[in-house]
C-alpha cells in the first residue's frame, strides 16, 4: 500500500574516530538546536527512539543531537554487520513520525555553554569559543561538548557522543581545544575532561 503526505526518510552513516561509535545522519531533524545523551539504558526514559535502539543487544549507548544519531556499540560487534539493520529500523521509525524526544521528561540540565551576565570576562571567552569554534566541529564527529567550570587556570569540560570514552579524544582536548584556548585565551593553562 502507498502511503501519501509521508516524507521519505533517508540515512547514511559516517564514520566517527572512536571505531566504536558510528553517526546516523537523517534527511529529518530529531532533536533541533539540541543534543541528549543517554550513556546507558536506564537513562533513556525520556526517549522512545533511545530505548528502543537499547533493545538491540550491541547497543551500549545513544546520543541524539540536530539530524543524528550517534550510537556505540559493543566491542565484539563488527559495524559492517549491523548497519543496514539500524539503518532500516531509524529510517522505518522516522518516516512512521514516533515521538525521538519526551521533552516533558527531561530533568532538565542548564546549559552550560550559555554566556551569563555573572560570568567572569574569561569564562565568557571561553564560552564564546566553545559555542562557535570548537562545538561545530565536535557535532561534525557525531560528538558534543559542555563547559563544566574554569577555575585557576584550567578549564573543565565534560565530552559527549563519540566524543565520550574515544581513543583520540584525548589529542582533540589536549592538541586541539587546550592549544586553541591558551593562544586565545592567555587566562587558560590547562583543559581537562570531566565525568557528568
Amino acid at each position: 500500500m502507498l502511503k501519501t503526505g509521508n516524507t521519505i526518510v533517508s540515512i547514511y552513516t559516517e564514520m566517527t574516530p572512536n571505531p566504536e561509535t558510528m553517526k546516523f545522519v537523517a534527511n529529518k531533524l530529531l532533536y533541533p538546536g539540541k543534543s541528549i545523551d543517554f550513556p546507558e539504558e536506564s537513562s533513556a526514559t525520556p526517549s522512545p527512539l533511545a530505548k528502543e535502539l537499547f533493545a538491540f543487544p550491541f547497543i551500549r549507548s545513544v546520543f541524539i543531537a540536530s539530524n543524528f544519531v550517534t550510537l556505540t556499540k559493543t566491542p565484539e560487534t563488527q559495524w559492517e554487520e549491523v548497519i543496514p539493520t539500524v539503518r532500516e529500523f531509524l529510517k522505518q521509525y522516522l518516516e512512521e513520525g514516533k515521538v525521538v524526544i519526551n521533552e516533558d521528561q527531561i530533568v532538565v540540565k542548564k546549559d552550560t555553554n550559555t554566556v551569563n551576565a555573572d560570568d567572569s570576562d574569561v569564562v565568557k571567552r571561553i564560552k564564546e569559543l566553545l559555542e562557535n569554534y570548537v562545538k561545530p566541529a565536535v557535532e561534525m564527529d557525531g560528538g558534543a561538548i559542555s563547559f563544566k567550570g574554569y577555575e585557576n587556570g584550567v578549564v573543565k569540560l565534560m565530552m559527549q557522543g563519540s566524543c565520550s570514552g574515544c581513543p583520540s579524544s584525548m589529542i582533540t582536548l589536549k592538541a586541539g581545544i587546550e592549544g586553541m584556548m591558551k593562544r586565545m585565551i592567555p587566562e587558560v593553562q590547562e583543559v581537562v575532561a570531566e565525568a557528568e
